[in-house]
């Protein structure tokens, strides 16, 4: 709790400093306090309807968000973080705007010891009255005279507080060396609402302002933070002050700084700009494949966008402890060392994959988030949903290699997994504390933001959308927006009055616009109404599915909500404008039709044999084909099914599973398309088939059904197992067959697949004898050690290697093979050691408890886990976070009984609001076990007389 009374003169170590700092200015401050008896409150309100303040005094604001009567200008930052007592002590100043005549200023902190506040002013300086308000965070700075409207004044907070135990706000961290020594680091992390917790400040995005920062240390460590040094004072005691530029004008929670012995390599771009990698000691040699992908990246980025990069560095800091996988603070971008750093030797193409989306997403964001910024969290999905979308523009054109294009549709499905659901949120939803704030950095705001942007992006061309999007950062630069700015930037691209001649690409294309007729795909000229098509798939939750009968030339198209419920109430009363595409058996032409109402006819130009809508899922919604629809998809699929795309097949294999959820399609339907899984080979659709299989005996392993568990398991082996057979043990070949190959192995090694689990048994003994020097081929170890952890004795010989490896992506591979062991007494040891986090990481404990939860011998042990630890996990990492709603829903969705669903929501229920009781995940899980209970109770005789009559056939077949 803070204290207004505290004070952090006295103190020894750095409040000596902070003290030393402030001193000239206290001796002015000896005027006593004495409120007017004409004070006026920001909110007007009345004193009896107001909250009180700890003091028990009225706090003069009753709202949540806080008032724009007075706006931050500037922040002068002093910061001295000491990392033996592990507090942290500072000063900061604020310059401050007044647009409304006040003697009330509102602002933001939390948990910090505040003292020494005072109002600088034309008149002179001034103590002000401190009250606090810990239940939104907010201090009230009172002054016994007026603030006037126009004026410019400063108010001046020392404070103090502990660095924090959790990820977030201004945090302690630590790592240990090959020695075994145990370093401390203090970092920060203040999206969404954390820099309260680090210092006084207005921490809401739209009160943007210019930050200059300086920062005590050690001559054993270094600073760094948004913008470069300028200079380091040397200060009595030893210690250093580092005094950075000023930053560019910006949001609270892109504010960082780090105090640790990072070592660093660094490459400037084509644009002049240095990027720097910063990372423990000992890892530094795993920095140069991030330090070309971030070059390349910026390089991409100031081009695309046109519009320079403002600063001139970027860093990019890899933090031992870390909860998010990244943040795109400005320019000091910071992430999971597993995002970072790569080893040639030691990493797999996945790792790869994965280390260069993570970079292009915060490099995106160096423009979309932080130079153009959402107003409210409500909007999140414009940080967001772009930043996603843009991870794939960008490696498509920079990394083709990676074949980038392969991996979108899973984001897709992902984000439709959850928005299928009556829990589900809009895209932009209204949301106002900081546990509904923490819920929007969820699959509907990165996921679906990112797919609608691509069926935006599809529906305008690529070209007019790039001019939309530009034309949308260089409007609104250093300012916020709301979703209606994009979309009329998206408009009318080319008007005379918008048209930007300095930039070729759009003079080129709208001259194009203006010569040919055709250019324009869905539409004439001003009949686009960009905003309200994109409005529909915005301001409403969930996502349409569209129904499809062809009936002669006619094809008979409606629409109506996709939803996972025995309700159908909420799914009355949406519509959407859905840019429908489609593909015939005629022809390899796209046609496009924008369906507007709730039914609609077009017509063919001639019978045809089949027809495909949402060409390579561009769109974001699900099709159902009627009549004898899915039986022309089946015949094409198992004939020659490579006259559609992959991403094609691939989203016809979502699309029939996810039907059956619905009953809109018998399980057998589904079930029957599957059959040509055995002649795929392609990443995406061979993925989608185990994500729509494996699903089906994962809910039986959780009952006592073994044998159809054990019929299913054999069905799914011996559809992939000739693309299984075919994989070489080495890791040759694209990413995306490298990926697949282990995914393959993996699979198969785990299902016991036999000649699998004897190569992977041979090669563990031979590395295991080796003592772990033998160099295995990355894309297989995750196999080698599956098998490996099954017997005490290799599980014991993972996890020493675990404990003395450097390489983050071996760590990796080691803690899931353990994790998915069938020793009961190593889960539940590791679960408590992610806990204590010494000896494996806190940050991965929400990873190692859901992959625990998956593992037939463990997901009781988890759900126990949960329970019993679940205060320490919410303090953790934090109410309302994607941690805890992936530890909720992770653990919790693959039971498929009434007796797990009235054990979760009796513990659930027993929850109060503080505890996490309202959180959207919860409803989630609730959802998705009663969707999981309706599926068997329909389906598992469905799928029993299927399995059986395939054997039958198989048999009659071997005859």
């Amino acid at each position: 709790m803070i204290s207004a009374e505290a004070t952090c003169r006295g103190r020894s170590g750095p409040a000596s400093v902070v003290t030393m700092l402030v001193a000239p200015l206290l001796l002015v401050l000896f005027v006593p306090f004495s409120p007017s008896s004409g004070a006026q409150l920001p909110n007007q309100a009345k004193a009896k309807d107001l909250p009180i303040a700890t003091n028990g005094q009225p706090f003069p604001w009753d709202r949540m968000r806080l008032p724009t009567t007075v706006t931050p200008l500037h922040y002068d930052l002093a910061i001295h973080p000491n990392l033996t007592t592990l507090d942290f002590t500072g000063v900061v100043r604020i310059e401050l705007d007044v647009h409304e005549d006040t003697n009330t200023v509102i602002l933001h902190a939390k948990q910090m010891q505040i003292s020494d506040v005072f109002l600088l002013a034309p008149e002179g300086i001034k103590r002000l009255q401190v009250l606090e308000y810990p239940r939104f965070h907010q201090l009230a700075l009172l002054s016994d005279s007026m603030l006037i409207k126009g004026r410019k004044y400063e108010v001046h907070l020392a404070f103090a507080a502990n660095l924090s135990d959790s990820f977030h706000g201004f945090y302690k961290g630590s790592y240990r060396t090959s020695s075994g020594e145990v370093r401390v680091l203090a970092s920060t992390q203040f999206e969404a609402t954390f820099a309260r917790g680090a210092f006084p400040c207005f921490d809401e995005p739209a009160f943007k302002a210019n930050f200059t920062i300086r920062i005590i240390r050690e001559p054993r460590h270094i600073a760094i933070s948004n913008m470069p040094m300028v200079k380091t004072v040397e200060l009595p005691g030893g210690l250093l002050e580092d005094h950075f530029d000023t930053t560019v004008k910006m949001s609270t929670y892109l504010v960082a700084y780090i105090v640790s012995d990072f070592k660093s390599v660094s490459k400037t771009t084509q644009h002049g700009v240095k990027i720097s990698i910063y990372a423990v000691p000992e890892k530094i040699d795993q920095t140069a494949f991030a330090l070309d992908a971030a070059v390349k990246l910026l390089d991409f980025y100031d081009d695309y966008f046109d519009i320079p990069y403002p600063l001139p560095k970027q860093d990019l800091a890899a933090i031992p402890d870390f909860q998010s996988g990244a943040m795109e603070n400005w320019g000091l971008t910071t992430y999971r060392e597993t995002g970072l750093l790569f080893d040639p030797e030691k990493s797999s193409a996945s790792d790869k994959l994965g280390i260069t989306k993570v970079i292009a997403h915060e490099l995106a964001h160096q423009w979309f988030g932080n130079l153009v910024t959402m107003e409210w969290w409500n909007d999140l999905w414009l940080n967001e949903g772009f930043a996603k979308f843009m991870e794939f523009i960008s490696l498509d054109i920079t990394y083709p290699e990676l074949h980038v294009d392969d991996f979108f549709l899973a984001k897709c499905f992902e984000a439709m997994e959850v928005d299928s659901l009556s829990s589900s949120h809009p895209v932009s939803t209204p949301v106002e504390n900081p546990t509904q704030i923490q819920e929007m950095f969820d699959d509907v705001s990165y996921d679906k933001g990112a797919c609608i942007l691509n069926m935006l992006r599809d529906f305008l061309t690529p070209e007019a959308f790039e001019i939309g999007i530009v034309r949308y950062l260089k409007r609104y630069s250093y300012q916020n927006t709301v979703n209606s700015h994009l979309w009329e930037s998206l408009t009318n691209i080319c008007s005379s009055d918008d048209l930007d001649e300095g930039r070729l690409k759009h003079t080129e294309f709208c001259s194009k616009r203006k010569t040919q007729s055709g250019v324009s795909k869905w539409y004439s000229g001003d009949e686009l109404d960009v905003r309200a098509i994109m409005d529909t798939w915005t301001l409403q939750e969930g996502f349409p599915l569209v129904t499809v009968e062809v009936r002669g030339r006619e094809v008979r198209l409606s629409q109506e909500r996709y939803l996972k419920t025995d309700d159908p109430s909420p799914s009355e009363g949406f519509l959407w404008q859905i840019p429908l595409t489609y593909k015939t058996s005629a022809s390899n032409t796209v046609h496009r039709f924008l369906l507007k109402t709730k039914t609609d006819v077009l017509f063919l130009p001639e019978e045809v044999d089949w027809v495909k809508f949402n060409v390579d899922m561009s769109g974001y919604y699900m099709v159902h084909y009627a009549g004898e629809g899915w039986n022309s998809v089946i015949k094409l699929l198992q004939h020659n099914h490579t006259a559609l795309s992959g991403n094609d097949r691939a989203n016809l294999i979502h699309n029939v599973f996810q039907l059956v959820s619905i009953e809109k399609v018998r399980l057998d339907t589904a079930l029957e398309l599957s059959l040509y899984l055995s002649r795929e080979t392609k990443i995406m659709a061979v993925t989608q088939g185990f994500g729509e299989l494996v699903p089906l005996y994962k809910l039986m392993e959780k009952r006592d059904m073994k044998v159809l568990e054990n019929q299913m398991k054999s069905y799914i082996v011996d559809l992939f197992q000739d693309l299984i057979d075919q994989q070489e043990w080495n890791d040759s070949g694209s990413v995306s067959q490298r990926v697949l190959r282990s995914y393959l192995l993996l699979f198969a090694c785990v299902r016991n697949y036999a000649p699998c689990v004897t190569k992977a048994t041979q090669l563990f003994n031979q590395w295991k004898d080796s003592d772990g020097t033998m160099s295995l081929p990355v894309d297989i170890t995750m196999a080698v050690f599956v098998i490996g952890a099954r017997m005490p004795e290799g599980w014991d010989f993972l996890f020493e290697k675990y404990r003395h490896s450097l390489q983050m992506s071996v760590k990796s591979r080691m803690k899931t093979a353990m994790a998915v062991s069938p020793l009961q007494d190593k889960l539940k040891w590791m679960m408590e050691q992610s806990l204590i986090g010494e000896i494996m990481k806190t940050q991965d404990l929400p990873g190692v408890v859901v992959s625990v939860s998956k593992n037939p011998h463990g997901y009781q042990l988890a759900w126990d886990f949960l329970r019993a630890n679940w205060h320490t996990m919410i303090k953790k990492f934090d109410l309302g976070s994607s941690t805890i709603s992936h530890l909720v829903t992770g653990v919790t969705n693959q039971y498929s009984t009434r007796e797990m669903l009235d054990e979760v929501r009796n513990f659930f229920g027993s929850l109060t609001e503080e505890t996490g009781s309202e959180m959207r995940c919860i409803q989630q899980a609730y959802e998705t076990i009663e969707d999981n209970i309706r599926w068997m109770d329909k389906n598992l005789p469905l799928l029993q007389a299927w399995l059986d009559k395939r054997n039958r056939r198989v048999s009659h077949e071997d005859l």
